[in-house]
């Protein structure tokens, strides 16, 4: 019989349609280059020493300086300064729920099985994300990383959600779509699940929970 007692779910990505397709979506309304967000990211990073992405999921700036620097880090690329100032509501506009996994937290927590959700995510996004499907009734608790000051895969945060819901690593499962913060709760001795697709990820918890 198996010892888990909650499933922790990652938001974006898992709970929803992939990320990649939405920036995807979201490069193509602006105007640039598909990858070029990722490629202006990375060259902002090697020269602050931090990827503002990463500053803005960890509530370090806000979502007016991300865009202003997202810009800064595009202009060279593409020729212009695009303008980017929607960028969180075309990504909303790009993404959409997945039955398949809310209809998994439900019926984890029929079966009496807790739930929680652990997010890298934006301030300024959360009505917006939260708006998207019932958040409070499918999680008895939420850790989003801009209001806790990390963000995944540092260890801090599944630490930190361990501490708030009073378990120990092995009695939780945790999935996300990204495989570092997977193997990351691997390593804390939490039940890592690698989301790839629907019915995959939920064979597996199935199977953890049985």
């Amino acid at each position: 019989m198996s010892q888990i007692e909650m499933v922790i779910s990652d938001f974006g990505g898992v709970l929803t349609t992939p990320l990649f397709e939405a920036f995807a979506s979201v490069q193509d309304r602006v105007g640039i280059p598909p990858k070029t967000f990722g490629e202006a990211l990375r060259n902002l990073a090697d020269e602050e020493g931090d990827n503002p992405l990463f500053q803005l999921e960890r509530g370090e700036i806000t979502e007016k300086h991300f865009q202003t620097q997202l810009a800064d880090g595009l202009e060279p690329l593409v020729g212009h300064r695009p303008v980017i100032e929607d960028f969180g509501l075309l990504l909303f506009e790009a993404l959409d729920p997945n039955p398949g996994m809310i209809d998994l937290i439900r019926e984890v927590r029929r079966d009496g099985f807790r739930t929680a959700l652990l997010t890298n995510n934006v301030k300024e996004w959360e009505a917006t994300w939260r708006s998207m499907m019932p958040i409070d009734e499918m999680f008895e608790t939420v850790v989003d990383s801009a209001f806790v000051g990390c963000r995944k895969p540092d260890p801090r945060i599944y630490q930190l959600t361990l501490e708030r819901v009073g378990l120990e690593p092995d009695q939780c499962i945790f999935i996300d779509d990204m495989e570092i913060n997977v193997d990351a709760a691997n390593e804390l001795g939490i039940h890592g699940v690698h989301f790839r697709e629907t019915a995959q990820a939920r064979a597996e918890v199935h199977a953890l929970l049985t």
